[in-house]
């Protein structure tokens, strides 16, 4: 994920952050490009307990809805951890660059970065139609 030097601010449950640390501290990820990026986004993060997190903030297996502003693309998905991802459900993983750029998002943030392939995307978060932790799944 390349993104531009004005990042949004993001907010990671402490649960979430425990999870995906011990994720990309398998052997098979460690040197992974996407990986990686990941582990970039998560430093910049503040981190809460779960019971503190806002409702409007994406965090694992969250709902969300966002629009492409470069391209008017509207997008409805699921925050998911890697065995959990399909494409076909609308459940993006973390790992894919769309996954990692929305994690710890609230809704009105926008992130810029470049897709695979090269194409630029504007992606703005519109709602959390869903998150776990507002809704007291707090060990999902």
């Amino acid at each position: 994920m390349q993104a531009t030097p004005h990042l949004p601010p993001i907010i990671v449950s402490r649960r979430d952050l425990a999870r995906l640390e011990q994720l990309l501290d398998s052997p098979g990820l460690r040197h992974v490009p996407a990986a990686l990026a990941l582990g970039e986004e998560l430093e910049r993060a503040t981190v809460l307990a779960p019971e503190d997190m806002p409702a409007d903030v994406v965090t694992m297996n969250s709902t969300v809805h966002c629009v492409d502003e470069l391209s008017g693309e509207t997008h409805h998905v699921t925050l998911s951890y890697p065995n959990e991802a399909d494409v076909a459900r609308q459940r993006v993983s973390v790992l894919a660059p769309v996954g990692s750029a929305l994690l710890g998002l609230s809704v009105g943030s926008v992130i810029d970065w470049q897709a695979p392939g090269g194409r630029d995307l504007r992606v703005r978060v519109t709602a959390v139609s869903y998150q776990p932790e507002a809704a007291g799944n707090r060990h999902r």
